[in-house]
Order: structure tokens, then sequence, then C-alpha cells
């Protein structure tokens, strides 16, 4: 893309869509270990939620250092697939509302587009709420 899609809001507005349909890929820690949390660009993660859905005892967001050594890319671009090793992954259920959904591509100006499904099969996440 020619602009920046770093953000939920600079995605869609690059790709003249609605915010839920950015899939983001945000990192979080999880009792020490990174999750990957694709969530529908209009959510906010509620990490205590989260946890329980997940009998986690605690989970924060990863700092820039530990997205880039869990995904090998930097916050802002982080693709859903493509890390040097599996990430446990789970898919924001609200994405399941928009038919075409736009993740990042490993840059923070690649995006491309895929369907619920597919972001559930490519990653092998499981399929929760997040908010």
């Amino acid at each position: 893309m020619p602009a920046s899609t770093r953000t939920a809001a600079e995605a869609a507005a690059a790709l003249d869509c609605e915010v839920g349909a950015i899939a983001n890929s945000l990192v979080f820690m999880a009792d020490g270990r990174p999750l990957l949390v694709m969530t529908s660009g209009g959510h906010r993660v509620h990490v205590g939620r989260l946890a329980e859905r997940l009998g986690r005892d605690e989970i924060r967001r990863a700092t820039p250092e530990e997205v880039r050594a869990a995904t090998g890319q930097a916050i802002g671009g982080v693709a859903p697939i493509g890390h040097p090793a599996p990430v446990e992954t789970v898919v924001d259920v609200a994405l399941a509302d928009h038919p075409t959904l736009w993740a990042a591509g490993g840059t923070p100006n690649t995006i491309f587009p895929l369907t619920y499904a597919e972001l559930v099969r490519i990653t092998g996440g499981a399929e929760t709420a997040v908010d």
C-alpha cells in the first residue's frame, strides 16, 4: 500500500472499509509464552476475560522485543503466519461478521485479503471472544 497500514484505522482508511474488517495481529505474553490474538480492528482485547476463557493466570501486552522474537516482525506489520516457530493463536469471533478481512503481511505497508474461515485455517487459531 502506498500509505501506512500500521493501525486498524489507517488500514481501513486506505482500503475504504469498516475498521472491524481489519484483522489486527496483537501479541501478548500468556503465562510467559507468546500468544497471537487476531482481533477485529473495532475491538479492544480484555485481557482479564481472555485469560479466564483460556485458563491462564496472566496475559499482558508483549514488548516490542518480545513481538519481534516471537514473530520475526515488528509491531504494526505482524502477519498471522510466517513466524520463526508456531505461535499459539486465538481468533476473535467478531471477525466472522465480515465477508472479507484484511490482515498485515509482515510490514507496516503490506496487507492481504482473506475470509474468516481462511484465517482460522491458516493460523490454527482457537475461535473465541476477546473483548
